[in-house]
């Protein structure tokens, strides 16, 4: 029997009562700054806990924040609109998801179409026609691994590969015991890569559209996020790999926290002087590697930071880290951030990390990878993933997943959606997408429903029972 949690309809979805948008274009002209001022419809900023878990590490907790575009309950999965757009879909087949919010790429939209293009549309939310919250990310990550040549080694980490440098579990201090020599020759050429790039500034990248050369910082991320429009974006940091030694994580770490401060005095200048735009919140990243000191530290040290009366108004868990151990690394900075402030997980949606990540005490999450698998024809199931272009599936006239709630389960079938891919067609990979984005968006929905109702232990042992526990793809090589 298929579980409830996919089949039934977004029908009390908040994205489906959204209050109507600030006007993007207000007067310039007007004689007073609060004439300027779009009049506010909804709290800007904040977050409310309305349930907490006892169960796994007890930092479990469900809520809502708040933002100018309306609220989002959490935990939430949050779909990734890289160039302002979420690929194939267009904002109503977003919303038709479930989804409550999308996050957009300041690296990507600075060289593509221009940050002030995208200002002078209203914001990015405004640009793709997305009414609901929007968020950005600083565009560090794209930064290091698109701009200056760290993609190679960033991805093996992300997919959840073993690139620390001990090779061993996380650790609290001091790298542990010797290391191998072809260990000490990857961190030589990380910490090389990273010195030739960063500096006690910023970043120089070159653009992977045409090579030109570019500098981020703080001041200059901030502004750019600012210009995106998004309702919460994040500080400009610096992205180690699992490969860098312990010595050049703590040298990167006191710069992140040097450009913390930055952003908080760039974001304070920019809200004072954008007085024509409703507030945007700037969330602080934790960085730390997999060295449980460095996390608490880092952790702390944002959670208490001011500058001139302006606190970070929420908290990213940023960097490589081992997957393996995602939720003690992970908890190691939610026991010590601020409880009444919202936490982003980045780059996370298979099944299992969402469950641990928010037992660990994460609230939001985004990541490109149902999307990217969905283009591929890997369709998500409660019984695992299968690959759509299987022979097997040519004469299938039955949904995706029978009994879905989601457009393309309601209207195609398989052998449909398998001739699409197989003849190239571009509707494949839009029914495919909007079939994974439900299935991921609905979890972390019902993730939620069961934290607040107190059986998220029960929940979490029967779908991730089912969903690993078997397969469609009977053939070896995978999805």
């Amino acid at each position: 029997m298929l579980p409830e949690w996919i089949t039934k309809p977004v029908g009390d979805a908040p994205s489906t009562h959204w209050p109507k948008p600030l006007d993007p274009f207000p007067n310039p002209e007007a004689e007073t700054v609060e004439d300027r001022r779009p009049t506010p419809y909804q709290r800007d900023r904040g977050f409310d806990i309305q349930a907490r878990s006892e169960e796994g590490r007890g930092l479990g907790r469900a809520g809502v924040i708040h933002t100018a575009h309306g609220d989002i309950k959490t935990p939430a999965f949050i779909p990734v609109g890289t160039k302002a757009d979420v690929k194939g879909l267009v904002p109503e087949q977003i919303a038709g998801t479930g989804a409550q919010a999308v996050l957009a790429n300041a690296y990507h939209l600075y060289l593509q179409p221009g940050s002030g293009i995208v200002d002078e549309a209203g914001g990015f939310g405004s640009f793709m026609h997305w009414p609901g919250p929007t968020f950005t990310d600083s565009g560090g990550f794209q930064v290091l691994s698109m701009g200056a040549g760290f993609k190679k080694v960033l991805t093996a980490e992300f997919a959840g590969g073993d690139m620390s440098s001990s090779g061993a579990s996380a650790h609290s201090g001091v790298d542990a015991g010797p290391v191998a020599p072809e260990l000490v020759k990857r961190q030589r050429e990380a910490v090389k890569l990273s010195k030739a790039v960063v500096d006690e500034d910023g970043v120089v990248f070159s653009s992977h559209i045409d090579g030109s050369k570019h500098r981020f910082n703080p001041e200059i991320s901030i502004s750019i996020q600012h210009q995106l429009g998004a309702d919460i974006m994040f500080a400009f940091d610096e992205l180690t790999s699992l490969s860098h030694p312990r010595s050049y994580q703590l040298e990167s770490l006191d710069r992140t926290e040097a450009w913390a401060r930055r952003c908080l005095i760039e974001h304070r200048a920019q809200t004072e002087t954008r007085t024509h735009r409703p507030y945007q919140q700037l969330w602080g990243v934790v960085q730390g590697a997999d060295y449980q000191d460095l996390r608490i530290r880092a952790a702390r040290t944002l959670g208490e930071m001011e500058e001139d009366g302006q606190m970070f108004d929420g908290f990213g868990i940023g960097g490589a880290l081992r997957k393996d151990r995602l939720g003690e690394i992970v908890s190691w900075a939610t026991a010590e951030l601020p409880e009444n402030k919202g936490r982003h997980l980045l780059g996370i949606s298979e099944p299992f990390d969402l469950f641990v990540a928010v037992e660990a005490g994460i609230d939001t999450f985004d990541c490109v990878n149902p999307s990217r698998v969905a283009r591929n024809a890997a369709i998500y199931t409660p019984t695992g993933r299968f690959n759509l272009t299987n022979a097997r599936f040519a004469r299938d006239f039955s949904p995706l997943v029978e009994g879905c709630g989601c457009y393309t389960c309601q209207n195609f079938t398989k052998a449909y959606v398998r001739h699409l891919f197989k003849a190239k067609e571009i509707l494949a990979s839009t029914l495919a997408t909007i079939h994974n984005e439900w299935f991921t968006v609905r979890l972390v929905d019902a993730i939620r429903e069961a934290l607040i109702e107190g059986n998220l232990s029960e929940f979490r042992e029967e779908m991730l029972g089912n969903f690993y526990g078997r397969s469609l793809n009977v053939e070896p090589n995978g999805s």
